[in-house]
């Protein structure tokens, strides 16, 4: 939590927020303040890199993990399944999003492992592309006077902003980690090809 907080202050002091108030015509979507449009820039970001990490994992290792090549002296025991590492991200994704929107999540998520009974490398994917959707659409109502309006969150109250960075951190966190998965599996991450 102390490590969110100093990231919060961090992008605080970096970026104004009066430097990211609503101007009119600063955004391609006239209901988005600037704010949300560089957030929603940076949310593109690691979308695209995720995404790609995603769909590189061949259907036949989708459910690979790192517990299957049984390293001596490992710690691997009980890791989650790259299939599950990308259901648990989409599952989030809706879970921290959902305060943002002021509505309770989305029916059947199951944050953080995600519905139980999704399997398969296709429904996976489309859950992941959809939470994506999911976030884009949340941040529109991110703006520099609400950034800061603390919001319910898995029991504790959060800024909004807190949230977004959350999010995002915690995509770059698993990136890293399917990333690994993939290299481990033989196939080179798109980002490295």
């Amino acid at each position: 939590m102390m490590r969110l907080k100093m990231l919060c202050a961090t992008a605080l002091l970096v970026v104004p927020l009066s430097a990211l108030a609503q101007s009119p015509g600063q955004s391609s979507n006239p209901a988005q303040s600037q704010f949300s449009a560089v957030m929603a820039q940076e949310i593109g970001k690691i979308d695209s890199q995720f995404l790609a990490a995603a769909e590189a994992m061949p259907e036949d290792k989708f459910n690979f993990t790192p517990e299957n090549l049984n390293v001596p002296g490992s710690k691997l025991k009980g890791v989650r399944t790259f299939a599950m590492q990308v259901k648990h991200v989409a599952a989030d994704n809706f879970s921290i999003w959902a305060p943002l929107t002021g509505k309770p999540e989305p029916a059947g998520i199951n944050a953080p492992a995600g519905p139980d009974a999704m399997k398969s490398r296709t429904e996976i994917l489309k859950f992941l592309r959809d939470s994506m959707a999911y976030s884009r659409e949340a941040v529109t109502g991110l703006t520099a006077e609400n950034a800061l309006q603390m919001v319910e969150f898995r029991g504790t109250k959060m800024t909004r902003l807190s949230l977004a960075v959350l999010a995002l951190t915690h995509m770059n966190d698993h990136y890293g980690q399917i990333v690994e998965y993939l290299r481990l599996s033989g196939t080179v991450p798109p980002a490295s090809r």
